[in-house]
């Protein structure tokens, strides 16, 4: 039996982690397909925020576990951080949450 149905691309995802005292997060887990999803599930059951960028996660696919993100991406992962950090700080309250930010990546450093 065949299946005319255009295939779905397989969905891509990257976990990072940030430490106090290191200089920049580290890709932590990346996959695709299944392992995509596994990684998503963690977060969720985890109360991880979850946000989607596809821009971002292949630039972040090509980094190899445990290594740390290349500079020209730490405005945006900051900026990442500071959304989830409001987002904590939002549901903690009971205020609304923040709107996610611009995950688009510059075409050149600044």
């Amino acid at each position: 039996m065949t299946d005319d149905a255009p295939r779905k691309p397989l969905q891509q995802a990257v976990a990072l982690a940030y430490e106090t005292g290191t200089p920049a997060p580290k890709v932590v887990a990346k996959g695709r397909g299944l392992v995509a999803e596994q990684i998503i599930n963690v977060a969720q059951e985890a109360g991880v925020a979850i946000h989607e960028s596809k821009e971002l996660v292949s630039l972040l696919m090509d980094i190899d576990l445990d290594q740390q993100i290349p500079p020209m991406l730490y405005r945006v992962i900051a900026e990442l951080l500071a959304w989830l950090y409001h987002i904590e700080a939002a549901q903690k309250s009971g205020s609304p949450l923040p709107p996610a930010p611009d995950t688009s990546i510059p075409l050149t450093e600044t």
